[in-house]
């Protein structure tokens, strides 16, 4: 009788369970956007009293499926804007649709801005390892893109100069063009001298996105161990945005841009902007008299030999929100530099007349359609070629010191390598990704990314030379295919393949007689395939904590510079090979606050890199210039962590500390039996610990309502790291540890129209060095004046 009683009830339960997972539901749909129609990803969306709710994906699109009937009171509530409420009853089978429109909130917006670093919820939800610069912030700054992101825990910019100089980037101790820079998600491989990252002005950009170790598909690359994603303004509105400063060493930097768009769908965008310097700041160096041969220890001196300009427009017409096209651009960059050259590789080479010119002119299309056919199916085109060329010009035979004396010699010569050489490298780039979103839980990502290169070029001092008449071409594509599956709003996963392909033609020169002068040229080809792969996953323990693990097998292609080298003061190596790296990541971010006055973000990550073929440079045989070599094995152990704290709206200050095991894992060499004597040395020329610290005091409404002064503080620290390989022998040559002060006053009036900004750089004029023990700029002075406004 109870065993019946028991199986009656559970049967009766069943059928309960049964019927009401049969019952109709209902689904609820719609988008969030701001008020001036911008779309807000990651905006959380709930049924109060329920367990539905969700966040909109990046398109500003959200979806709540099977609603049990009932009333429900719907919030939609977004990071620095109002939240909106809205009740609404559920009936069986309905499908009902909310479009929401959110007003920012001042006081929110004011918080935001005093953490700091911010990033939009939808990029702060990926499982990828990734850090946002919100650049609006800086724009009153006189930064440059590339020292905005040396502000950022695992990243160093290393330069050579100042303004315009050559400039080395490093993300958890990969370098150079391991990793990739993007603007809009097109890879910015081909956009020439004239525009790079540290002359490009911060003012460019709404915010930068750097993906520390796994790159996510949607960006196709070749990258190694991470990326930077350049995201500029997209919205649909107009706006003006134009700045001017000037500070020390003459330096003048301007920026304008502007945007508008009609109510037809017509829009039309301009950015512009121009840097000039004389780079003529104080440096410590020991001098020997070109006549006498008399020497002088530790001379501050100016350099004087550095000027630098470059001048860019970028400009793009088209229409947007159509049913053809979200947006449709045809566009054109042009640009033009020039660079004084004032040393080599190393500060005992100097140079008086030898410089270089450069320019772009680079024609674009971009096409973007969401939903192009059926729902969930998002296209994305991008195509450019740079006709834009290159020029050595070193025609003056003199040897030059650091006093500016100059010693003239006879004949026909140079202060390096004689040269008019004039090149194009006839660089293309196109790229497609296309994805689909199955349903809320299952979506499919394309990515196809093809670059050419050919550099053909000619010198009026030799014309008949054969050198010149050389191929050097390559073609490289990348080709990837990603997998999301979002289990639910705590926890997604990634997994993705990418299949690089690389063709080099090439000749090399050799003596066919054997005879002095006696040269031939022979003509070679190599290709290279390779297959990686990667998974990506991150859980949310609790609201506010987000777990974050990741590995990717990665491989790196050649560059064309390289390969072929720059004609400047990086020497080609024809034989190098892909470099290759198991990455492996794991983190976690934690943010909080205290009764909304303490506000504290706390970030973590733990990096393990293990390469071979190893890419990075050295000096060549005579010291004057850097070649890239192939190290065959190397490991890396990191650590990077970032803390942040806030008062209110009055006080902002934070704290970012990298460390790095970055060691040589060849055992044995090539020519050797034994164990190398390099054999878990240090990498040398590699920061391995690196900081910064910074601090903000914020005075609204200081003067009138709407004004707020800032008092602004930023702190550089790097450990002294060997320039050489510690195993040979005693003197290493460390370059020693550097402390940068910076400090910073700015007054923005009427909510941010009229702004005024004095900056100090390197207030204690300490001597900075990057690579191979290069000088960077002494203490300097800057004012800039910006306006912005926008409707």
């Amino acid at each position: 009788m109870q065993i019946s009683k028991i199986l009656h009830t559970g049967l009766f339960c069943a059928l309960s369970f049964i019927t009401l997972a049969q019952s109709p539901t209902a689904t609820l749909t719609g988008n969030v956007k701001s008020e001036d129609g911008e779309t807000l990803p990651g905006a959380a969306v709930a049924l109060k009293g329920s367990s539905f709710g969700s966040f909109s994906s990046s398109d500003g699109k959200y979806t709540l499926e099977n609603i049990r009937p009932g009333s429900y009171q719907l919030i939609v509530s977004f990071m620095g804007y109002l939240p909106q409420y809205k009740e609404i009853t559920i009936k069986a089978g309905d499908r009902i649709r909310h479009n929401f429109r959110l007003a920012p909130d001042t006081k929110e917006l004011e918080s935001v801005s005093v953490i700091g670093r911010t990033e939009t919820k939808e990029i702060n939800r990926q499982a990828y390892n990734v850090t946002a610069i919100d650049a609006k912030k800086l724009q009153n700054s006189t930064l440059d893109l590339s020292h905005a992101l040396d502000r950022v825990s695992g990243v160093r910019v290393r330069e050579s100069g100042g303004v315009g100089s050559n400039m080395n980037f490093s993300l958890n101790g990969f370098t150079g063009r391991q990793v990739k820079f993007f603007l809009d998600g097109v890879p910015m491989d081909n956009f020439g001298s004239s525009f790079q990252l540290n002359n490009i002005p911060i003012n460019l950009a709404e915010r930068v996105e750097v993906y520390k170790g796994v790159v996510p598909i949607w960006l196709g690359s070749d990258a190694l161990g991470g990326a930077v994603n350049i995201v500029t303004n997209t919205k649909q509105n107009s706006y003006l945005d134009a700045s001017y400063s000037y500070g020390s060493f003459n330096t003048h930097r301007t920026a304008i841009n502007a945007g508008f768009t009609a109510k037809n769908g017509f829009t039309a965008q301009i950015n512009a902007f121009q840097n000039y310097s004389d780079n003529n700041y104080w440096i410590n160096v020991d001098v020997a008299d070109v006549n006498t041969g008399e020497y002088f220890k530790n001379q501050r001196l100016r350099r004087f030999h550095d000027t630098y300009h470059n001048e860019t427009l970028i400009a793009n017409v088209g229409v947007v929100g159509k049913k053809f096209a979200d947006r449709l651009l045809v566009g054109i960059t042009l640009g033009k530099n020039k660079a004084e050259i004032q040393t080599g590789a190393r500060m005992v080479s100097v140079f008086g007349q030898w410089h270089r010119r450069g320019n772009i002119v680079m024609p674009s299309l971009k096409y973007q359609k969401k939903d192009l056919f059926v729902k969930g199916l998002n296209v994305n085109i991008s195509a450019n070629y740079n006709l834009g060329q290159e020029q050595n010009i070193d025609t003056v035979y003199r040897r030059y010191n650091w006093f500016q004396q100059f010693k003239q010699y006879e004949g026909l010569g140079s202060e390096r390598e004689r040269s008019l050489y004039k090149y194009r490298n006839n660089n293309g780039l196109a790229t497609a990704n296309v994805s689909y979103q199955i349903n809320n839980k299952h979506s499919f990502t394309i990515n196809n990314v093809y670059n050419t290169f050919n550099r053909k070029g000619k010198d009026e001092l030799y014309p008949d030379a054969d050198k010149y008449e050389q191929p050097r071409i390559n073609t490289k594509n990348v080709l990837g295919l990603g997998y999301k599956y979002d289990y639910s709003d705590r926890w997604n996963t990634s997994v993705f393949v990418k299949q690089f392909t690389q063709y080099n033609k090439y000749s090399v020169s050799y003596n066919p007689s054997g005879n002095w002068g006696d040269v031939a040229y022979l003509h070679q080809k190599n290709k290279f395939s390779k297959l990686g792969y990667g998974i990506a996953s991150t859980y949310f323990v609790a609201r506010n904590l987000q777990l974050k693990a990741s590995f990717e097998k990665s491989y790196r292609l050649p560059e064309t510079d390289e390969l072929f080298g720059d004609l400047l003061n990086l020497e080609g190596n024809i034989d190098l090979d892909p470099e290759t790296s198991n990455n492996y990541n794991l983190g976690f971010n934690y943010q909080t606050s205290i009764n909304r006055i303490h506000r504290f973000s706390i970030d973590a990550n733990v990096l393990y890199r293990d390469a071979q073929g190893f890419i990075r440079p050295k000096l060549n045989a005579n010291q004057t210039k850097q070649v890239m070599d192939n190290l065959a094995d190397v490991t890396n152990f990191g650590v990077d962590g970032e803390v942040r704290y806030s008062f209110k709206h009055l006080l902002t200050a934070g704290v970012n500390l990298t460390y790095q095991e970055l060691r040589n894992n060849t055992k044995f060499e090539d020519g050797y039996t034994t164990e190398s004597p390099l054999y878990r040395d240090r990498i040398p020329n590699m920061p391995f610990m690196f900081g910064n610290a910074d601090a903000a005091v914020f005075l609204k409404d200081f003067g009138k309502k709407g004004n707020t002064l800032t008092f602004g503080y930023n702190l550089l620290f790097v450990h002294a790291y060997y320039l050489y390989w510690p195993s040979l022998g005693s003197d290493k040559l460390d370059i020693p540890q550097q402390l940068s002060h910076d400090v910073n006053i700015v007054y923005a009036m009427a909510n941010g129209k009229y702004n005024v900004a004095f900056e100090c750089k390197n207030m204690l004029d300490a001597k900075l060095y990057d690579n191979f023990s290069l000088q960077k700029p002494s203490r300097g002075f800057y004012i800039k004046v910006r306006y912005f406004i926008s409707k």
